[in-house]
């Protein structure tokens, strides 16, 4: 009865570390996805203009009137990021930006994504506000 449980208690084991595994392996391609993704807006005054109106409306309540991530209404325990800065926790490509807008950050989902309150282009414009009030020569 011993060897049995033994074996059982292994195999489950065994199966629970190829899920974590296979999950590690599916969280990679989407990042890598994301990051080859072209901005299909181009950074316009009107598209900047566009995102920070966006952007006003839906991420200053968490990251704050200027994006350093002060935001008086961020979920209790989370930190949103300061956007303005060099670093970018979740990617700094435009694709990655977009995705992270679209989809959310997991897998707690600190933030909710914004697929369903926001069109492909009005994410776009955001990713281009950033861009402007983020530092020059960031990775696009």
């Amino acid at each position: 009865m011993r060897r049995l449980f033994t074996s059982t208690f292994a195999a489950l084991v065994l199966c629970y570390l190829l899920a974590a595994g296979i999950g590690l392996a599916a969280q990679a391609k989407p990042a890598a996805k994301a990051a080859a993704i072209k901005n299909p807006v181009a950074s316009t005054p009107a598209s900047i203009a566009a995102g920070e109106a966006s952007f006003k409306r839906y991420c200053r309540f968490c990251h704050g009137e200027d994006a350093k991530g002060d935001g008086p209404q961020a979920p209790k325990d989370t930190h949103p990021p300061n956007l303005t800065d060099a670093k970018w926790d979740h990617g700094s490509t435009d694709g990655d930006i977009f995705t992270v807008i679209k989809d959310g950050v997991g897998p707690k989902f600190d933030m909710k994504g914004y697929n369903s309150k926001m069109t492909a282009p009005e994410m776009w414009n955001v990713v281009n506000y950033l861009r402007s009030i983020g530092p020059t020569g960031a990775a696009r």
